[in-house]
């Protein structure tokens, strides 16, 4: 995907953040219509999810199936060289695919070459700001600071999320910063308070998130209204079936 396409004219149209999606393609598809930007892997997840599509080609065939949204695939190598060539074989799969690779110096040199190409990407494994800044420099679109990995060292899950906005503030055509490995509801809403773009997590987190214990009770009582409006006959003519 260009980075003119979908995902920067979100951020453009002031309808960010953005949350997008892990798990597999099973899951995820009744969640896409939802307001959900795209769908994001890693190489923990397509080792797991491959073995049951038999290559991690048909999984990536089997995501664009379920979507018109952007599917991001995590690619790895050893070399610049490897990395392109492993890059171009899922770019060549369709627009929707965005390469997400790993913070390393490699990688520097991949975002730059991409970047030329047209290609969107991903920068994973951010956990310090001359980092985020080093890839940004190289013209990467999305920069992913790990969010719960932190926490559970001790540190503070979204601290670089707001390093990041202040250090990008004065860009013009500043990249994405997407909260990654959100393991919680609590930290997602941290990542979200903090200025993250866009957050990534599991599709089960995302479906915790809409839960909240007044939520829960305060919609009992309007149903509760709801439906003595309608035992009451003031519903009539209105298409009511009670469970």
């Amino acid at each position: 995907m260009a980075v003119n396409g979908a995902v920067p004219k979100t951020r453009s149209e002031g309808r960010g953040p953005t949350i997008w999606l892990a798990g597999t393609p099973d899951e995820l598809e009744p969640l896409m219509p939802l307001g959900i930007a795209g769908i994001v892997t890693n190489t923990v997840v397509l080792n797991q999810y491959a073995k049951e599509y038999g290559s991690v080609i048909d999984l990536i065939k089997a995501y664009l199936d379920i979507t018109d949204k952007p599917v991001v695939m995590e690619i790895d190598g050893h070399t610049v060289k490897e990395l392109l060539a492993v890059g171009k074989v899922f770019t060549d799969l369709s627009d929707q695919i965005i390469l997400k690779i790993p913070c390393t110096v490699n990688g520097l040199e991949a975002f730059s070459v991409l970047k030329k190409e047209g290609v969107e990407t991903f920068c994973t494994t951010v956990f310090s700001l001359t980092q985020a800044a080093a890839v940004a420099q190289a013209g990467v679109d999305h920069i992913l600071p790990f969010c719960d990995p932190v926490k559970a060292v001790g540190g503070d899950p979204t601290q670089l999320i707001r390093e990041c906005v202040r250090m990008f503030s004065g860009w013009e055509q500043r990249p994405f910063i997407m909260a990654a490995l959100i393991r919680s509801v609590e930290t997602a809403h941290a990542a979200f308070r903090d200025g993250a773009d866009e957050l990534v997590t599991m599709w089960t987190v995302y479906r915790d998130m809409m839960d909240h214990p007044l939520t829960e009770e305060w919609n009992k009582t309007f149903m509760d209204e709801w439906v003595d409006m309608h035992e009451s006959g003031l519903l009539e003519g209105v298409p009511v079936t009670l469970h």
